[in-house]
C-alpha cells in the first residue's frame, strides 16, 4: 500500500506480525521494490469508526487501485491475496471484514456497476459516492483530492486544484483523484429510497433513518449535499468542540430540516437512534462514543424514563418488542407512501417496475390475507421468548411466550396453522414447546414432527429468497404439503379432512382446511393449472391405525395417474 512505510504504528506492529505468521526475514517487510504494485489507499465506508458503529456492525474497505498499472498475473494475485486475508480475518476477527476491489478510473466516473444484487430502483452510483466521501476513513495511503478543496472565505473549483497539483512544482504524491461530486441525480435518490425500503423489510431499525434522510433530500434536491455540508463543519471546527462524526451530523441534518413538522415522527428517529448506535448516556465510563451522544440528546432530548427503557431494550417483553416494531412499520410505510405520491413523476422506467414489484413485496409483508400466515415485526432481530406454550381455549388453539396468558403470538382454529406460524417466524424449536393439558387428540410429539416437516419441506420467511422478478407474475403455488386429518382420532379409518401448507411465488406461506374430499380435490386441480410443476410432500400422523392406507388414498388424490 502507497506509502505504508512511513506509517509509525504500522512499523510498530510489524515485529509482531513477522513472528506470529513465522517470518524469519530481519529486514523490514514495508519498503516498497522495484517489483511491487501498489495499492493507490486503503478505505472505510459506512457506520465503522462513527457513531452507528456497535457491536453487530460490518467493516466494508475499499481497496483503492489503477487498473491500468495492474497486468493480468498481479490482477490475480491481488485477489489471491485479498481473499487469503479475508480467510484469516474471517478466523480471527470478531467483526465481518468485507473488501471491495475498486479501479480509480471507475470512481472517478461514479461506475460501481450493480451496488446490490437485490437492488432496485436506479442505479445508485452517485449516491454511493456522496456516502464514500462523508464517512470515509482513510486507513493507508493517498488522500482524496476532493476532501481537501474547502476554503472558509473561497470556493474551490475541483478542477482548478487537479490542474494546480498536476504542476511539477507541486506533485500529487499523497493525493487520489477520486472525482468531484456537486449533486445528486433526483431520481437515484427515488431508486434508493425505494431500495432502502425492501431492505426494511428485514432490518427496519437500521432503515428507517435512511429512509427519512432519503425524504429530506428528495423534498429538497437543490440543497448543498451532506457531504458537502460535513466537510465544512470538519474544516470550520474549533478547538474545544465536538469531535466531527458523521453519523451525529447527518442524523443531526434530519432533525434541521424537519425542525417543528412531524413531532411524532421526530421523537420516534430520536428512539431508533438511540436503539441504532446502541448507546449507554448514562454509563460511567463516558468514552467518545457516550460523549458524542451526550451533547445530542442534550440537543434533542429524551424523557430520562424513555433512555431508561432503551437501554433495557434487551430485556424487553414480547410484547413491548412487538409494540415497538409495529411501530417501526407503521412509520416506514407512512415514509413510503409519502415519497410514492409526491415523487412518482421522477421516476424512471425501471423505478415503475420496481414500484409494482415493491408494492407487492409490500403486500406480502403487511397485507393480512385468508389463511395467510402473518409475520412478526422484529425491530431489533430476535425476539425475547422463553418457551412456547399452545393451548386449547373456547375451540381456537393459542400460542403464548412463556407462562404469559394474556396476549397470544397466534390464535386459530386449525392447529396447523398455529404450528406453521412458529416456523415462518423462526421461533419453532422442538425443545422449546410445551402444550398444556386438553381434550383434542393432538399430541404433543406429533406438534414436534409436524413443525419439523414444514420447517424442512417449506423453510422459514425471508423476503431475499424471492426473485424479484416473480412479483412481475400472478401469484402460484411454489410448494405444497399435505397434512391429512391431523386433529382426527388415531382410530378413524376414512380421512376426510385435510389442511394444505403451502408457499406461492411471492414468498408467501399459507395454510388452509379443506374438509371433504370434494373441496381438496378442487383446490388441487385449480393450483397445479396455474402451475403444473409444484413441489408436493405429505405428512399423516403415525398414530394413525390406518396409516398405510390413507398414505395410498391421499397420493391416488394428488397423482391420480400414478400408480
Amino acid at each position: 500500500v502507497y506509502n505504508i512505510e512511513s506509517d509509525p504504528a504500522i512499523r510498530k506492529l510489524e515485529p509482531t506480525f513477522k513472528k506470529q505468521f513465522g517470518i524469519q526475514a530481519r529486514d523490514t517487510l514495508l519498503k516498497p521494490t522495484s517489483k511491487d504494485y501498489f495499492i493507490q489507499g486503503l478505505y472505510t465506508i459506512g457506520s465503522i469508526g462513527t457513531v452507528t458503529q456497535t457491536d453487530m456492525s460490518d467493516c466494508d474497505i475499499w481497496v483503492c487501485f489503477n487498473k491500468n498499472e495492474f497486468d493480468r498475473r498481479a490482477w490475480e494475485h491481488i485477489n489471491q491475496k485479498i481473499n487469503l486475508i479475508k480467510d484469516w480475518m474471517d478466523e480471527n476477527v470478531k467483526m465481518p471484514v468485507y473488501f471491495f476491489i475498486s479501479d480509480i478510473d471507475a470512481i472517478r466516473l461514479s461506475e460501481f456497476g450493480r451496488v446490490d444484487a437485490e437492488s432496485s430502483g436506479s442505479a445508485q452510483q452517485h449516491i454511493l459516492k456522496e456516502e464514500f466521501y462523508r464517512t470515509c476513513i482513510l486507513i493507508c495511503g493517498k488522500i482524496p483530492v476532493w476532501w481537501l478543496c474547502y476554503s472558509e472565505s473561497n470556493r474551490i473549483d475541483y478542477n482548478d486544484a487537479l490542474a494546480a497539483i498536476a504542476d511539477e512544482n507541486f506533485g500529487d504524491y499523497d493525493l487520489i483523484d477520486l472525482g468531484n461530486l456537486e449533486q445528486v441525480p433526483t431520481n437515484e435518490y427515488f431508486g434508493a429510497a425505494l431500495w432502502q425500503f425492501q431492505k426494511s423489510l428485514t432490518s427496519p431499525l437500521k432503515s428507517i433513518i435512511k429512509m427519512v434522510l432519503l425524504k429530506m433530500l428528495l423534498d429538497a434536491p437543490q440543497e448543498e449535499l451532506i457531504c458537502h455540508q460535513f466537510r465544512e463543519m470538519v474544516f470550520a471546527k474549533k478547538p474545544g468542540e465536538p469531535f466531527p462524526d458523521c453519523g451525529i451530523f447527518t442524523t443531526e441534518a434530519i432533525f434541521k430540516a424537519y425542525k417543528g413538522q412531524n413531532k411524532s415522527l421526530l421523537q420516534f428517529i430520536k428512539e431508533c437512534f438511540y436503539l441504532r448506535c446502541d448507546i449507554k448516556l448514562y454509563d460511567r465510563k463516558r468514552n467518545i462514543k457516550t460523549r458524542l451522544a451526550y451533547d445530542f440528546y442534550k440537543r434533542h432530548p429524551l424523557e430520562r424514563e424513555t433512555i431508561y427503557k432503551l437501554e433495557k431494550a434487551n430485556t424487553w417483553a414480547f410484547n413491548e418488542q412487538i409494540e415497538f416494531g409495529n411501530r417501526l412499520l407503521y412509520h416506514l410505510h407512512q415514509i413510503y407512501r409519502d415519497i410514492s405520491a409526491a415523487h412518482t413523476d421522477i421516476a424512471s422506467e425501471t423505478d415503475r417496475r420496481d414500484l409494482t414489484i415493491l408494492g407487492r413485496k409490500i403486500s406480502a409483508y403487511y397485507l393480512n390475507k385468508e389463511s395467510k400466515v402473518c409475520i412478526l415485526p422484529k425491530p431489533t432481530g430476535t425476539l425475547n421468548l422463553s418457551f412456547l406454550s399452545l393451548d386449547l381455549i373456547d375451540g381456537n388453539w393459542s400460542v403464548f411466550s412463556g407462562n404469559d396468558r394474556q396476549t397470544a403470538l397466534i390464535s386459530h382454529q386449525n392447529i396447523v396453522l398455529a404450528i406453521a406460524f412458529m416456523v415462518w417466524n423462526k421461533i419453532f424449536a422442538p425443545n422449546m414447546i410445551r402444550m398444556r393439558p386438553n381434550s383434542s387428540n393432538v399430541t404433543h410429539k406429533e406438534i414436534i414432527n409436524l413443525g419439523m416437516k414444514i420447517q424442512d419441506f417449506l423453510g422459514s420467511y425471508d423476503s431475499m429468497d424471492v426473485d424479484i422478478t416473480n412479483y412481475l407474475k400472478e401469484e402460484y403455488i411454489v410448494k405444497l404439503l399435505i397434512v391429512a386429518g391431523f386433529e382426527r382420532s388415531p382410530w378413524e379409518k376414512d380421512i376426510s379432512d385435510y389442511s394444505v401448507v403451502y408457499t406461492n411465488c411471492w414468498g408467501e406461506l399459507f395454510v388452509r382446511r379443506l374438509d371433504a374430499r370434494a373441496n381438496f380435490k378442487a383446490f388441487l386441480a385449480k393450483a397445479l393449472k396455474a402451475n403444473p410443476n409444484i413441489e408436493i410432500n405429505k405428512y399423516l400422523k403415525r398414530s394413525f391405525t390406518s396409516y398405510e392406507k390413507t398414505i395410498a388414498r391421499s397420493k391416488a388424490f394428488v397423482f391420480p395417474n400414478i400408480k
